[in-house]
């Protein structure tokens, strides 16, 4: 029985959990530990029984408190090379990873405590920014959490997983039309900002295969999209391509989603 709960998600702080009886993890670490454990505590689980944390990148909504976590629990984290250096002179992580770095490359899988992984590079205007293709006791997940672009190797590991959690940030029309400067509005649309609800939409059509069960859409805007729109493009594109039966579920952006249960 594996469980998957997204703790927090959106440009005010990203963190999930996968986990059983045996092992858990973190994806990010962008929120408070005392809201982290709080959120994990509402289904009886221990933030202090988290055995591992894979980082996407170095924003500062995907890793503000990944270092006070280090340095209370000593986890490790795993993160790519370049990212780690990264994090060598980050004024979150400074000094704070000692012991728990665990160095990862992208396209190679690897393996701790049972759960098999494998980052994969993606589009976004970060170093060395991941996806993450997760093998969790034969429950298999894809991340793609910040990405610019749809690349093949996005739709190739989406189309592997069972699970995918994928950004649908924002709405082209409110984008257009909103508050944002014409240079935010241009970093966000380019090839390393993040992806609209219509590109989400096309990979949903392109990586739907027999065995997916749910897609999680994550990281939505506050202010240039809606939960509702976001849905309402993803469930169409399932539907035009088969999808019916998928579980299709828009996470909240600064609450804890309800936790899914897979088996």
């Amino acid at each position: 029985m594996t469980k998957f709960v997204s703790l927090s998600s959106g440009s005010n702080g990203n963190c999930y959990y996968i986990g059983n009886d045996k092992v858990s993890l973190l994806i990010d670490f962008g929120i408070g530990g005392r809201t982290v454990n709080r959120r994990l505590g509402a289904h009886d689980i221990s933030l202090s029984k988290v055995d591992m944390v894979l980082l996407t990148h170095e924003h500062m909504d995907h890793i503000r408190y990944l270092g006070g976590f280090t340095e209370r629990f000593h986890k490790v984290v795993f993160a790519t090379t370049a990212l780690h250096k990264v994090l060598e002179h980050h004024f979150c992580t400074v000094g704070k990873l000692n012991g728990c770095v665990r160095e990862t490359t992208p396209g190679v899988e690897t393996e701790c405590m049972g759960v098999k992984f494998t980052p994969f590079s993606v589009p976004h205007d970060a170093r060395d920014t991941v996806g993450y293709y997760i093998d969790f006791d034969g429950q298999t997940f894809t991340f793609v959490t910040d990405v610019g672009m749809v690349t093949d190797d996005v739709v190739k590991y989406c189309r592997k997983a069972a699970h995918i959690i994928v950004e649908s940030n924002y709405d082209p029309g409110m984008l257009d039309t909103g508050p944002y400067t014409p240079e935010l509005k241009k970093r966000i649309k380019e090839e390393h900002g993040h992806l609209s609800n219509e590109q989400t939409a096309d990979l949903l059509r392109r990586c739907y295969h027999d065995g997916l069960k749910s897609v999680f859409l994550c990281h939505l805007s506050a202010n240039n999209n809606t939960p509702s729109l976001a849905f309402d493009s993803a469930r169409a594109a399932l539907n035009s391509v088969g999808g019916e039966e998928v579980t299709l579920y828009a996470l909240p952006r600064r609450e804890a989603s309800p936790l899914f249960i897979f088996e």
